[in-house]
């Protein structure tokens, strides 16, 4: 009965029902009911602007709640929030605490404040078998104030290397403890963390050039953890001594080095902070204003000392570094390589003068390395290591080349044999020994002997020459040249034997016709040194060619002398084949006869008579007596005075030897003509026949006849055609004759039906 009264009851006096639990201490001022001893109060953490709910206890639902806060440092508690289930009361002094609300019998505390430190009571009266009792529940609420974006604060942006700077992480608000670290990144660096600091400052002292770059810092406690922006400590220094760095780089024991003609680049860096200032001086002298200094193509003129300074403008320090720069060329061209034969040996040799530095050179052959020398190397050889055809390479190093430049040589002996012949000077006073082994390498050495195996002169290579004077003991001399060569044995040779010419003719007595071509044959039997061969004609003069007929044909040891259109009395006579040289002369003759050339026979004309409507002649002829024929020429002319007449013109020529007759044709029928004919040999034309007038060809009367009765029969037949085509196109003005009316009783006449009709049909005829 007492719980359904008290749920009945307003809710302003179940407000009044909680305060009966709260008593006045000695202050005058009401205050909580000391806990027990084993009461303790629920510690409950919340986050400033954060939410938190607080609970009051557990069990079944309590018909009245009411909660009240007593802050820290106070004892006197203040009603907050009091709820029956149906109804609810927050005061409205509880807007201190955050947004207040109640749900079911917790407390929920939402935006919370930090004025809602402190302790909370939540007061619970429950009805169990029929009798009321009271319970509680302390709860005590910690606010956490999250800290604030930190700061880095430099004692000094720009400090000077050597000085102290003093770092501050500053932190507005957050609820202690708060921890702090520290990061720092370099400009060029990664980022790094400082893990031996930990503090809210950090001292760097002194401070170098290893310092500068971003400090942030992060502040953390229970809440949260928050970094900072970053801070740049410049740090001011330098500068330092310059380095200086030479592209492509290339070094010396007294610095660089440069190809010539290469591009260099010579730059220079100084530790600066801020970036110093450079000046390039080249021999004490100003060349360049800057970091780099750029040489487009060096020469040998840039060999010298290059001296960089570097100036800082905050400090006003300075500092400089020189070095010595070489301008490398290598040797002109390239290695020569060349093989020397020696006594058993050959020696090979490369050379590559000049260039700085000098050229390293090194010898390499099929068996290995040989040896390496500056500027010239030799290797001497054995010819028994050494194998036809080995090819040995000479390497030829420079600092300003990229690659090594090689040149090689080949060992391999000469082909064949020496080759020897002679030779004349002009004049004949000398006889020139020659003597050739081309090729090989080395080259082969030629040396001439006399008859005694004596030496002739001295060594030569490839080529041998000696001269000896023109005189009569010299024919039937032999002479050789010895060749020598480290890879052939035994020593090849040649021989020459010294000898007057000797010739000999095709002919004796040459015969020709008339006209007719002339061949004179000479041949060369021998003869050393070189013979020249000539002929002389009937007069001992030289023959040469040109206009008089003659052609030489030389032919190897043979000179041919060809006479065309032979002439008895220009080329009748004895010839000379005449052979020359510096130890004598040989001749021999050749008598040529030049024969007349036999007439054409005679020709006589067996019939000319004239063709059809005199247009045309058939002409033939025949042949009487002997003689050379090679064909038959036709004349003609008129036979009547006139302008033209006694002119002959050709009516035809080139006709067959074998041929007795000609039609020819292109005749003036107003003309009357004259024919005559003559024969032809290859030299001349022959006596012409008998001059004769064509005839009229013999009348006949029947083809006459013939021709007159043909040609009646023929017109007669196409008259008659012509008059039935036009009746048959025509039919009423043809005349027919009408039978008269018959008569009774009389029968009627017959009459023929072929009556005759008149026709008259004219024909002309045009001759």
């Amino acid at each position: 009965m007492v719980r359904q009264r008290a749920l009945h009851k307003p809710l302003s006096l179940l407000l009044l029902t909680p305060l009966c639990l709260l008593h006045r201490g000695a202050s005058g001022q009401p205050h909580l009911a000391r806990r027990a001893p084993d009461e303790e109060a629920t510690a409950i953490q919340g986050v400033r602007g954060g939410s938190v709910e607080l609970a009051c206890g557990s069990g079944p639902a309590p018909l009245v709640v009411f909660w009240s806060f007593t802050p820290l440092g106070s004892l006197i508690p203040r009603p907050v929030a009091v709820t029956n289930g149906a109804e609810s009361k927050v005061e409205a002094g509880a807007s201190a605490l955050g947004a207040v609300s109640l749900w079911n019998s917790s407390l929920v505390l939402q935006e919370l404040r930090e004025g809602a430190r402190g302790h909370f009571l939540c007061q619970a009266l429950h009805a169990a078998g029929g009798q009321l009792h009271t319970t509680y529940s302390y709860l005590t609420l910690a606010v956490l104030v999250p800290v604030s974006k930190p700061q880095v604060r430099l004692s000094d942006p720009s400090p000077v290397e050597g000085t102290s700077v003093v770092a501050t992480c500053a932190v507005r608000e957050g609820t202690e403890p708060v921890t702090f670290a520290w990061r720092h990144q370099a400009p060029r660096g990664p980022e790094e963390d400082l893990v031996e600091v930990t503090g809210q400052l950090l001292q760097l002292d002194p401070v170098n050039r290893t310092h500068l770059g971003w400090y942030a810092c992060s502040a953390r406690n229970a809440v949260n953890r928050l970094s900072s922006d970053g801070n740049f400590l410049d740090v001011v220094y330098g500068p330092d001594n310059p380095v200086i760095t030479v592209e492509p780089l290339g070094l010396t024991e007294e610095g660089f080095w440069a190809g010539e003609g290469e591009e260099v680049t010579l730059s220079c860096r100084a530790a600066s902070n801020p970036p110093c200032h450079y000046v390039w001086l080249r021999d004490h002298t100003q060349v360049q204003v800057g970091p780099a200094y750029a040489i487009a193509s060096a020469s040998r003129a840039h060999t010298g000392l290059y001296t960089c300074l570097a100036h800082n403008s905050r400090l006003d320090t300075h500092s400089k570094t020189t070095v010595r720069l070489t301008i490398y060329y290598p040797p002109e061209g390239q290695p020569s390589c060349s093989a020397l034969p020696t006594l058993g040996a050959v020696t090979l040799v490369c050379a590559w003068q000049g260039g700085l530095p000098a050229a390293r050179l090194r010898w390499e052959g099929p068996r290995g390395t040989g040896p390496a020398a500056l500027s010239n190397v030799t290797w001497s050889r054995g010819t028994t290591q050494l194998p036809n055809g080995g090819v040995f390479t000479c390497a030829g190093e420079h600092p300003a080349l990229a690659l090594p430049t090689l040149c090689r040589i080949t060992l391999w002996e000469p082909l064949r044999s020496p080759t020897c012949w002679t030779t004349a000077t002009v004049g004949d006073q000398f006889i020139m020994l020659s003597c050739e082994w081309p090729g090989g390498e080395p080259r082969a050495m030629l040396s001439w002997l006399d008859g005694q195996q004596q030496p002739l002169g001295t060594t030569s290579p490839s080529l041998a020459i000696h001269l000896l004077r023109t005189q009569d003991d010299l024919a039937g001399r032999e002479f050789t040249c010895r060749g020598s060569h480290p890879l052939r044995v035994p020593d090849p040779h040649c021989r020459l034997l010294l000898e007057a010419p000797q010739v000999a003719v095709a002919k004796p007595q040459v015969s020709v016709l008339e006209g007719g071509e002339a061949w004179l044959g000479c041949a060369l039997l021998g003869g050393t040194p070189p013979v020249q061969l000539l002929w002389l004609g009937p007069q001992r003069q030289q023959v040469e060619a040109g206009p008089s007929g003659f052609m030489l044909h030389p032919e190897g040891a043979q000179l041919h002398l060809s006479i065309r259109d032979a002439d008895p009395a220009r080329h009748r006579g004895a010839y000379q084949c005449v052979a020359r040289n510096a130890l004598g002369n040989s001749s021999r003759s050749v008598l040529l006869e030049v024969l007349r050339y036999p007439a054409p026979p005679n020709v006589t004309i067996s019939r000319l008579t004239y063709g059809r409507h005199r247009r045309e002649v058939q002409l033939q002829w025949a042949v009487r007596g002997p003689g050379n024929l090679t064909g038959f020429l036709v004349q003609r002319r008129a036979s009547v005075p006139s302008p033209g007449a006694g002119a002959w013109e050709t009516a035809a020529s080139d006709i067959e030897p074998e041929s007795r007759g000609r039609r020819l044709g292109g005749l003036d029928p107003g003309v009357r003509y004259a024919f005559r004919v003559l024969a032809l040999n290859h030299h001349t034309a022959g006596h012409p026949s008998e001059v004769k007038i064509p005839a009229d060809p013999p009348f006949s009367a029947y083809p006459a006849v013939l021709g007159a009765a043909g040609t009646g029969v023929v017109v007669a037949t196409v008259a008659s055609l012509l008059v039935f085509q036009y009746a048959a196109r025509h039919p009423g003005t043809v005349p027919c004759i009408e039978p008269p009316p018959a008569t009774p009783g009389v029968e009627p006449v017959q009459e023929a039906t072929d009556a005759p009709v008149n026709v008259t049909i004219t024909v002309t005829a045009t001759p």
